[in-house]
């Protein structure tokens, strides 16, 4: 188990590093000035040459690459990640303030659409043919192929103006509620976005869940339980375990696009999280808070797939490393 461990930290880690330096290059391998990507564009195009050059000495974009690779290597274990063009302050500094809510939002959306999709499809796969089977398939890919913006439209549309039941934008509580007060009203503003965000990607996990446990009930083993009068919950405990596996995979392997997702309902709500600061920052050509929130969503990524790995034997001992014998 330890060398398991190990050599996934070490595959991980690689991956990491191929993410650093990608960060790293694509911004120097874009076309035009660099300095052009520092400031918005009327205040690139009013510098002199003394000040482009003043600008690049301060960055230390007149270094070689290696150098600048190097400082920026630096920078990184030292957490600094620059400073934002357009509010002037540590680009570590926002994507800290942004980051707590877009955790919220994005893995309250991740357990929900997990556990419903997984429930649902191993429902449907026990029921597979079924006319029940059938009217939950059809509705979430009914579901499933609406975009985002669209439920967040619908669902502002009908719960906010129509019902005025929940606030249409933001997360932060502008009364001075306290305690289990606060915590409701931040509940109601991160309803619509919960929902909408749970919509959108519960679609993947269900079919996962189906096809795996469609696929381990014409196993032997199944048959073999059944033969022997096992009940129908006990064959379903077992079968639903090892159709976990690729559940968890599809999970984690769509924590990107969930990330995705976010960064577009985040903004048809006005959340403050992540995706509304990557969004504000490519209107304003903050080229310095994209690359740092580019960097934070490839190490979650990387660490979400690094914490599946580990989960993995959990979830199936067949694909526990085997002891040398003694």
């Amino acid at each position: 188990m330890t060398r398991h461990v190990l050599r996934a930290l070490l595959q991980y880690g690689a991956v990491l590093f191929a993410a650093v330096c990608l960060n790293f290059a694509l911004p120097r391998l874009a076309p035009g000035d660099a300095v052009d990507y520092l400031f918005p564009p009327e205040q690139a195009g009013s510098l002199t040459p003394e000040e482009r050059t003043q600008v690049l000495e301060q960055f230390g974009l007149d270094q070689p690459v290696w150098v600048q690779f190097q400082r920026y290597l630096l920078g990184l274990a030292r957490g600094d990640l620059l400073y934002s063009v357009r509010y002037g302050r540590p680009v570590l500094d926002l994507l800290l303030e942004r980051l707590g809510w877009t955790l919220l939002l994005v893995g309250c959306a991740l357990v929900i659409a997990t556990v419903v999709g997984a429930l649902l499809g191993f429902r449907s796969a026990w029921r597979r043919g079924t006319v029940g089977d059938a009217g939950v398939l059809s509705g979430v890919m009914l579901v499933d192929s609406m975009p985002p913006f669209f439920v967040g439209m619908l669902f502002i549309l009908l719960f906010s103006v129509q019902l005025g039941w929940l606030p249409t934008f933001g997360a932060q509580v502008v009364s001075n509620a306290e305690g289990l007060a606060y915590l409701a009203e931040v509940g109601e503003r991160l309803a619509l976005p919960l929902a909408t965000l749970v919509l959108a990607s519960i679609g993947p996990v269900y079919l996962a869940a189906r096809s795996a446990l469609v696929i381990e009930l014409q196993e032997d083993y199944v048959v073999m339980a059944e033969a022997k009068g096992l009940s129908p919950r006990s064959v379903r405990r077992h079968a639903q375990r090892n159709a976990l596996l690729p559940v968890s995979t599809v999970t984690m392997i769509g924590l990107a696009t969930l990330v995705g997702g976010a960064a577009v309902v985040e903004t048809v709500f006005s959340y403050p999280g992540m995706g509304r600061l990557i969004y504000e920052s490519v209107l304003a050509r903050d080229y310095p808070v994209l690359q740092g929130a580019f960097l934070f969503l490839a190490v979650g990524v990387i660490l979400a797939n690094f914490v599946n790995d580990l989960l993995y034997p959990l979830l199936d001992p067949r694909v526990r490393p085997s002891r040398a014998p003694t």
